[in-house]
């Protein structure tokens, strides 16, 4: 006699010997009690999970006839009747079953149906069952639409699938469409162990819990792994040998992982990685058990009453929970994340044993900061505190003019080098910021005692009302590089007193140098309008580009004379050599400025926020346009209708 394999030895015969379908199970049992039935029938689901199981079910329970050939239709067929036993061994005339698959054409459906016009010859009802009805073309779809809205009175469809989307909606409505859910493991581990007992092959408890994880939430798949593990095993499932058979890995090693990780034990975890190559065993694997776990750990750690109910005889659940209580959650949904997304990665790389290793050593270099064995500082928002720079030592030169300032002033930084400072007490050179407020510091104090030589900076802060000397750029430029007696005149001529200035913008000390810091509102200049329309000039004609176009549109005119002009911009980013000598070239190939200076400072009226405020405006117009159209107005009155947020865009 030839063997049976598990999954057609124990295929369900009743509604009562399927598990894990409840919800399908109580539908067609109520109905089939309750005389309620429908003429089409749509079972979809995962592979091997009950989908053509549910259907030789129904098609007995429409035409079981009793034992003693008086029976009526039932949700407990006998299974002794002809009709039972004819379905179950697929010889039953009035049952059809159709693979949609191999059968898809359009001749293959209507052949089907020309039998549709015949009564049943033993039974009660006729029932056509096509499998994989998604597979079926359009042209198919389309011909046994007709005759799937309104069949004979005798004639029930059954259609299965596994990818309901593919189904034309046609077809779903006409259809009472079940969903077979996959299997919870747990469900097959029961179902595994109650056919083993049946069949006499003795097995070890988390042999089993392998087979039932792997199997995916597929019954069939479940009973198949378990037929192979006992030829495997020689009729007898261990899990040694049931592991060995799946390749999957020894939990041992995740757990080993993950203990290392938590403790920041760098050398474990590559040790680890190193036995795993070495065994042959699958990185993706892995990542899939350490995710598996992780997901486990987790649910223990936000539900700690569930640590009480865990199952005692289960050895991995116990390590599962101890894991818990020594990782900290924010910890275990990082090492979560990553896990997921390394999965992906390895296929990227040449050698999926070095991605596992990066991906492991990426759980450990992120681990946070202030967890046993981390070592790597944890990253903040907050800016650490400058450290002080040393006092700096400026000259108290006569005021040329004094200027009363009811408001903090910033000072900027000329674009040559500035004037020799004392040697900053902290071994970090001073960052430009900190040297801007030095100078800024160093001048309030030479205005208010000419003589004091200021001590340790404080931070920026609010000044109040002070009188400071005005010095002209030549002034600063003649102290820093002081220049012959035969060359004083030609420097003079050289660096001219500006002709025409854009005026300091007002309390913005504090902004320069601050992140965050709100941007000042635009006040528009004379210079202004000449600088916006030169910059516009130069990119309509392609004259500057990238790097150099930005510096353009982000800087703001201060000062010009015949054949120089002081540009100022905020970042220091843009002012880069490279970027000064092109903008120069394409102002002097449009006969503007032989020569350009760029300074550091606060930017109050530059051509990239005159745009901004243009197109804000254009935007603010074409909404004010649709918001006060009379027919919009009666939409949004009569019918309660929304404009969407950030759909109105200007022409």
């Amino acid at each position: 006699m030839s063997y049976l394999v598990l999954a057609r030895k124990y295929r369900p015969k009743t509604f009562s010997e399927m598990v894990g379908q409840e919800h399908v199970v109580q539908a067609l049992t109520n109905a089939l009690t309750q005389q309620r039935l429908h003429h089409a029938y749509l079972f979809t689901g995962t592979r091997g999970v009950g989908k053509t199981t549910v259907s030789r079910i129904l098609a007995k329970s429409l035409n079981c006839q009793g034992p003693d050939g008086q029976g009526g239709i039932t949700a407990q067929p006998c299974g002794v009747c002809p009709a039972c036993q004819d379905i179950d061994s697929g010889r039953f005339p009035d049952y059809t079953e159709l693979d949609a698959a191999s059968n898809r054409g359009v001749d293959e459906v209507q052949g089907l149906l020309e039998q549709a016009v015949y009564k049943p010859v033993q039974g009660r009802f006729k029932v056509f069952m096509i499998d994989e009805v998604h597979m079926l073309t359009n042209t198919a779809f389309n011909a046994m639409l007709k005759t799937l809205e309104e069949p004979p009175e005798y004639l029930k469809f059954v259609l299965a699938t596994t990818d309901p989307q593919k189904v034309p909606v046609t077809v779903l409505s006409r259809c009472l469409q079940f969903n077979l859910r996959p299997m919870a493991p747990e469900t097959v581990l029961e179902h595994l162990t109650r056919v083993l007992a049946a069949e006499q092959v003795a097995a070890e408890p988390q042999a089993l819990r392998l087979l039932s994880r792997a199997a995916r939430g597929s019954m069939r798949d479940a009973l198949s792994l378990t037929d192979q593990a006992i030829a495997f095993g020689s009729g007898q499932l261990q899990e040694a040998s049931v592991r060995l058979m799946l390749g999957s890995v020894d939990r041992s090693h995740v757990f080993r992982l993950i203990e290392a990780l938590a403790a920041g034990d760098g050398r474990t975890v590559v040790e680890t990685a190193d036995a795993l190559r070495v065994n042959g065993l699958s990185a993706a694997s892995t990542l899939e058990e350490m995710a598996a776990v992780l997901q486990r750990m987790a649910v223990l750690q936000a539900v700690p009453q569930m640590a009480a109910a865990v199952d005692a005889s289960d050895p991995e659940a116990a390590e599962m929970a101890r894991l818990a209580a020594a990782l900290p959650p924010d910890e275990t949904q990082l090492l979560y994340s990553i896990c997921l997304h390394g999965r992906t990665e390895l296929g990227l790389a040449p050698d999926e044993y070095a991605a596992l290793t990066m991906v492991l050593l990426r759980l450990l270099a992120f681990k946070p900061a202030g967890a046993a064995g981390a070592t790597a500082e944890k990253k903040t928002l907050t800016r650490p505190e400058p450290a002080a720079p040393a006092p700096v030592a400026v000259a108290a030169d006569p005021p040329v003019a004094p200027l009363a300032v009811q408001q903090p002033i910033h000072v900027a930084r000329e674009p040559q080098p500035p004037a020799p400072l004392a040697a900053p007490a902290a071994p970090e050179p001073a960052t430009p910021d900190d040297v801007n407020r030095a100078v800024t510091e160093a001048m309030l104090q030479d205005a208010a005692a000419p003589n004091a030589v200021p001590a340790a900076l404080p931070g920026p802060a609010a000044a109040p009302t002070v009188r400071l000397p005005v010095r002209s750029p030549e002034d600063l430029r003649q102290k820093q590089h002081p220049a012959p007696a035969n060359q004083a005149q030609t420097a003079s001529e050289t660096i001219a007193i500006p002709v025409r200035s854009a005026p300091e913008p007002g309390p913005r000390l504090q902004a320069v140098g601050q992140a965050g810091a709100a941007a000042p509102p635009l006040v528009t200049t004379e210079e202004g309008d000449v600088w916006h329309a030169t910059v516009q000039q130069l990119i309509a004609q392609d004259a500057i580009t990238a790097l150099v176009r930005e510096l353009a549109l982000q800087s703001q005119l201060m000062a010009r004379d015949e054949g120089h002009w002081l540009l100022r911009v905020e970042r220091e980013s843009l002012n880069q050599p490279q970027a000064r000598e092109r903008l120069r070239a394409a102002l002097e190939a449009a006969g503007h400025a032989r020569e350009i200076s760029v300074e550091l400072g606060v930017v109050s009226d530059s051509p990239a926020r005159r745009n901004a405020q243009a197109a804000s405006a254009r935007q603010r117009a074409a909404e004010d346009i649709v918001h006060n159209d009379p027919y919009v107005q009666q939409l949004v009155r009569d019918f309660g209708a929304k404009i969407v947020p950030g759909s109105i865009k200007p022409a």
